[in-house]
């Protein structure tokens, strides 16, 4: 299986510069890596430049203006699907790998026939999780498996609703049937869009313990203040409507505008009124889009309500709640 990892520099330099010496000692040899300097308007081009010089198997994409998160990896993934490679790892640059990383995730890929594998995502110091595998809840709210929680309890291997855009593998015959990264979502938010996709297509996505990478977690967005939240405000809405179902549409659409417009009380409090007063209005300007393109997946839609039920978790995980219960107190 020949596999083209995607890393998505933006004003982190240093931390790619660590991602790709973990890359350097993977046990898996038949890869390529295709690095983006997403317009960083920085140092990031001058100190990438020389490690790329002096590796033959790092391809170099050098881009004007900062394209989001999902306009830089559809470019690699556009690279992978024009030269017929039959996966496309993304990765996170403030993400290192174990050696045997990339390697897991193929023999989990050939083994289940999963067309999406992620892996065990830990934190920067490995002594807890950051994420095994992605959840979608009743309540319209995606979530992180088993964050926070310490490393040896994680979860074993096994089929889960999604997987986090920053260290999974997707095969490229996905893209070609459901489509790339909807771009409209710039970033956060999109990596569940295409769990979605996937899922209502058909798809299957497999989470594998043994493919361990480790997170600085945030690196980049710490660096855009009230980024973040604009982009959950505005993209969160966009799931919704592209991809419940109709006969989901009512049982998850009350509470997901509940806890909707309750996170918006937690963000008043926490003092960011402004970035999500401006997600809540970019997501209704997008409110015509997101239509557009529930039509085309619901079309397309190769699964029943009844099997989805059986994947989306029933109620929220603590940490929504706590969230959720801060605006009554």
């Amino acid at each position: 299986m020949k596999v083209l990892i995607v890393i998505l520099n933006y004003k982190g330099w240093s931390d790619t510069l660590k991602c790709l010496e973990s890359l350097s000692h993977q046990t898996y040899k038949d890869h390529q890596i295709y690095l983006i300097e997403n317009g960083s308007g920085d140092a990031s081009a001058k100190k990438l430049k020389p490690i790329v010089r002096t590796n033959e198997k790092i391809i170099w994409q050098e881009n004007d203006r900062n394209l989001g998160f999902t306009g830089g990896v559809n470019q690699g993934i556009r690279y992978a699907l024009d030269n017929n490679l039959d996966a496309v790892a993304l990765l996170n640059n403030d993400a290192v790998t174990d050696k045997d990383w990339l390697k897991n995730l193929v023999a989990a890929m050939q083994k289940t026939r999963a067309s999406i594998v992620t892996g065990l995502l830990l934190s920067e110091d490995g002594k807890t999780i950051d994420d095994a595998g992605d959840l979608y809840t009743i309540w319209g709210v995606p979530e992180l498996r088993a964050e926070n929680q310490p490393t040896e309890t994680a979860p074993e291997s096994g089929f889960v609703f999604g997987a986090s855009g920053g260290a999974t593998l997707y095969k490229t015959d996905l893209f070609r049937e459901i489509g790339l990264f909807d771009e409209k979502f710039f970033a956060y938010n999109e990596d569940i869009d295409i769990d979605w996709r996937a899922q209502l297509a058909g798809h299957k996505v497999y989470y594998e313990k043994s493919a361990i990478a480790y997170h600085k977690h945030s690196a980049t967005s710490k660096k855009m203040p009230g980024f973040t939240t604009m982009q959950v405000f505005k993209n969160l809405p966009m799931v919704f409507w592209k991809n419940v179902p109709a006969r989901l549409l009512w049982s998850i659409g009350w509470r997901f505008f509940l806890a909707y417009w309750m996170f918006f009380g937690y963000k008043i409090l926490r003092g960011e009124l402004v970035p999500a007063f401006k997600g809540v209005c970019k997501g209704f300007m997008l409110l015509p889009h997101a239509l557009s393109e529930r039509r085309k997946i619901q079309k397309n839609r190769k699964i029943n309500a009844k099997y989805l039920k059986t994947i989306i978790l029933p109620k929220l995980p603590p940490r929504s709640i706590r969230r959720l219960k801060r605006p009554l107190q």
